[in-house]
């Protein structure tokens, strides 16, 4: 059987799972319930019924048009494609069309009562009934038409006739629609909107457009700056100290001669097996008001206990300290790929080692210091754990967006048009940062090899880095073993007495009638957190690495706005990706509230840009003549990604693998507006424990959560190995 034939045979069994799932899966998602208790009432009621059944006894006719696009399709799949495949494309867009626009209009335009839209109802009348939120039916219809639109464009000519890439570049586009860009733009597009239902920029004004959101108060007076200023502020600050800091611990652990990597390896990873609030709490056992500083103070000078961390200071501390080892990995990679050679041919020309530093070491540098400011810029402003904790009278965007959703005075709106602010200034540092970056070359590792000796810095600029990272990397540790320590004290500040009372409150397990039982209040948490994370880890790493696949590998139309958006996410904070898809997934067409599969796709397009970014640096190492040897040799492009790509990409995969399930274990800002009662996070836990006053139980739960992740991750870190660029090493 040839590629063509089978290609053929694909496309036909894509159609009837498209027909068998109109037929005989139920139509609309069921809040309540599995599938398999749904099935035997795809021939009933209105709410488990097929979608044949529900256009043929249910008054929804509107679900035909998925029917019959389907079988345009099927129709268009008995043409042979070899003698007809500008004709078999034509057909296959025009039924894919007529079911995607049909099912698609008819699902934002019927809702839960009936018309979405007044002029609809005038215009057609009233509906006997409306229609629930889109379900396993919808998707097992959806799904066979998108990939039947991507075979129709492939046989007309779209992606060189590639029928796999043309299917893969729909089905992304899709899902990065459906997922990130209609919910970003549907929160966005909320804020403009009154309470009426009015549209204009009257509204979005009137939310906005005051002294409690761009006051400038702080500059003439003893009062606060507006939450905007006060967000921006903190976020530049957080960037240039995290990106500075940063920059300095990984010359001093790559160009000092010292044998500092592992363990400043150890310390990076802490911030990622950890949520990041952690770093606050510790702060707090140390600086609050029963923390050590003031006790000591109190106990030597008689100065009375205050609240004078929270605040500003508390928060940006905090961010340092929780940040600044991610800059450092960012910045530890591009030092290792500052090629010696380089260095070795400007002092081959008299320059000093200073010279060669300010020169040429420093200017190789400047993509990362760009990324390294862009991560420390957004996970600042996108940071919902840390100015909850220590923020005082000092708000944020986050904070605010998160009181406007779950506060006394509930206002979406308000979320929605502070997200837009908070979104503008994410973007505005991305495209800045891009604009920074464009039109230089940084390459300096080839394919050929490079047996260099890294140059060691210049002893003022080693001194520089030792007097600055050296205490700070000590100041780190101790916050890390106070976080640590508060899970083993009975009352912190209070009562020293070690107990384990803690853990067995978040982790009791007791012997009962029926046998094991999880008494511990923490267990339902830590499970959900496990199981969503687990679901959505290897979906994030195989959807990443397929788009850094299509963008590395490929070439079609729409390419830069098709990697605009599977990056999106990457610079809009968490905070606003949790709005946006409270807004956007809270009705009909798709309606997933309140459940644990909205979380995952959270945490899913959350991570997204990691595993894109890493696939696309593995792609970047793997010659494409290894590709263009498995074409050559009639090899499908499904068959080439599949037994020559993907064992290439094994490190890449378990890198992916491992950050976006680390990711989802530990994120808070994203996930905040989306739990409920059955499915609580471990974060959201910690979080409420926090608010309630329990310290001890909360870091408990944490050193668990930090515990658990090491050891996952330096499991799967010994599967990955380490890069090899063939260098030799620097001799202490």
């Amino acid at each position: 059987m040839n590629a063509a034939l089978r290609t053929q045979r694909a496309l036909q069994l894509w159609a009837l799972v498209g027909l068998l799932s109109f037929g005989f899966l139920p139509w609309y998602f069921l809040q309540q319930g599995s599938l398999w208790s749904a099935l035997p009432g795809i021939w009933a009621g209105p709410e488990t019924a097929s979608a044949w059944t529900q256009a043929s006894l249910h008054q929804r006719p509107w679900l035909w048009t998925g029917w019959v696009g389907l079988l345009v399709c099927a129709a268009g799949l008995m043409v042979p494609a070899l003698a007809h495949a500008k004709r078999q494309g034509g057909v296959l867009i025009c039924g894919a069309l007529i079911g995607l626009f049909g099912l698609v209009l008819s699902g934002f335009a019927v809702g839960a009562t009936g018309w979405s839209f007044e002029f609809l109802e005038a215009s057609w009348g009233a509906l006997p009934q409306g229609q629930f939120g889109m379900g396993w039916g919808a998707a097992g219809v959806l799904l066979p038409l998108v990939v039947l639109l991507g075979a129709g464009l492939a046989r007309r000519g779209y992606c060189k006739g590639d029928v796999f890439v043309s299917a893969a570049v729909v089905v992304c586009v899709v899902l990065l629609s459906l997922f990130v860009v209609y919910p970003v733009c549907r929160s966005l597009v909320a804020g403009f909107y009154s309470e009426e239902g009015a549209l204009g920029l009257g509204p979005l004004w009137d939310r906005i457009g005051t002294p409690r959101i761009w006051g400038l108060g702080c500059l003439h007076a003893q009062r606060q700056c507006g939450v905007a200023w006060n967000t921006l502020g903190l976020a530049l600050s957080t960037a240039v100290g995290t990106t500075l800091m940063g920059t300095l611990i990984a010359l001093w652990a790559e160009r000092s001669g010292t044998r500092l990597a592992k363990p400043l390896n150890a310390l990076a990873l802490m911030p990622i097996i950890t949520p990041p609030f952690v770093v606050g709490l510790g702060l707090i056992l140390l600086f609050g008001r029963s923390g050590v500083v003031n006790q000591a103070l109190e106990w030597a000078f008689g100065i009375p206990p205050t609240r004078w961390f929270y605040g500003v200071f508390g928060i940006w501390l905090a961010q340092m300290f929780a940040f600044t080892p991610i800059a450092f990995m960012i910045m530890r990679g591009v030092v290792q790929g500052v090629s010696p050679s380089l260095e070795e041919a400007s002092q081959t020309l008299r320059a000093t080692r200073m010279q060669t530093f300010w020169t040429i070491t420093l200017p190789l540098l400047k993509p990362g210091l760009a990324n390294a400011f862009l991560v420390g810029f957004i996970e600042s402003m996108a940071d919902f754990g840390n100015p909850i904790i220590l923020g005082g009278q000092f708000a944020v965007l986050s904070t605010e967006i998160f009181f406007a959703i779950v506060g006394a005075a509930i206002d979406p709106g308000m979320a929605a048009a502070l997200a837009l602010v908070l979104t503008a200034f994410a973007l505005a540092v991305f495209v800045l940062q891009r604009q920074v970056l464009s039109g230089a070359q940084f390459t300096t590792v080839s394919g050929k090899g490079d047996a260099g000796v890294p140059m060691h810095l210049p002893p003022t600029v080693l001194l520089f880095c030792r007097s600055i990272a050296g205490p700070w990397l000590a100041f780190t540790l101790v916050v890390y073993l106070f976080a640590f320590a508060g899970g083993f004290v009975q009352t912190w500040g209070r009562d020293y007495t070690f107990t384990l009372n803690h853990f067995k409150t978040a982790f009791d397990v007791q012997w009962g009638q029926f046998g094991w039982v999880w008494a511990g209040t923490a267990w339902n948490s830590l499970f959900n957190t496990l199981t969503l994370s687990a679901m959505a880890a290897p979906v994030c790493a195989a959807l990443g690495l397929l788009i850094a696949w299509l963008l590395a590998r490929t070439e079609f139309r729409g390419k830069n706005a098709f990697e605009f958006a599977a990056l999106l996410t990457f610079a809009i904070p968490g905070t606003v990706l949790g709005v946006s898809y409270i807004l956007a997934f809270n009705v009909p067409p798709v309606e997933l509230t309140g459940t644990g599969l909205v979380i995952v796709l959270c945490f899913v397009f959350r991570n997204l840009p990691v595993g894109v970014r890493a696939g696309t640096a593995a792609f970047k190492q793997i010659d494409r003549s290894l590709d263009e040897a498995s074409v050559m040799l009639r090899a499908s492009t499904l068959t080439t990604l599949r037994r020559v790509v993907l064992p290439l990409l094994k490190p890449a995969l378990v890198a992916a693998l491992v950050y976006s399930f680390v990711r989802s274990m530990t994120t808070v800002s994203a996930v905040i507006f989306l739990v409920t009662a059955k499915y609580e996070l471990a974060t959201t836990y910690i979080i409420g424990r926090v608010g309630n006053g329990d310290y001890g139980v909360a870091l408990a739960y944490c050193t668990v959560l930090m515990l658990l992740m090491a050891s996952a991750t330096s499991l799967i870190q010994r599967w990955v190995g380490r890069r090899e660029l063939g260098r030799r090493e620097m001799k202490a």
